[in-house]
């Protein structure tokens, strides 16, 4: 399971062996989150309103580095960790 971030109490993590669309899992407190890298739509799950929020803005900002370890992660090779939200 790996980590690839983690700020303000939330996790980010991608998964190897994980079906399309592209996207991440968020964690927070007892709520987990996938949100779709693309659109940042949250496609399963729940996470606290101000959680998905943050969630979202760090995804804009690393969009390209997401869909690298996405990449990384389909052919099971090492995921590259991203700097977390300031």
């Amino acid at each position: 399971m790996p980590r690839i971030s983690y700020f303000y109490g939330i996790t980010i993590r991608i998964y190897y062996d994980e079906h399309p669309p592209p996207h991440f899992h968020a964690l927070y407190g007892d709520e987990v989150g996938q949100i779709e890298i693309e659109t940042g739509k949250l496609i399963g799950g729940s996470l606290p309103r101000r959680a998905l929020g943050l969630v979202r803005r760090w995804r804009k900002l690393h969009m390209k580095e997401l869909m690298e370890d996405w990449t990384l992660a389909q052919a099971h090779e090492r995921l590259k960790m991203i700097e977390p939200l300031e």
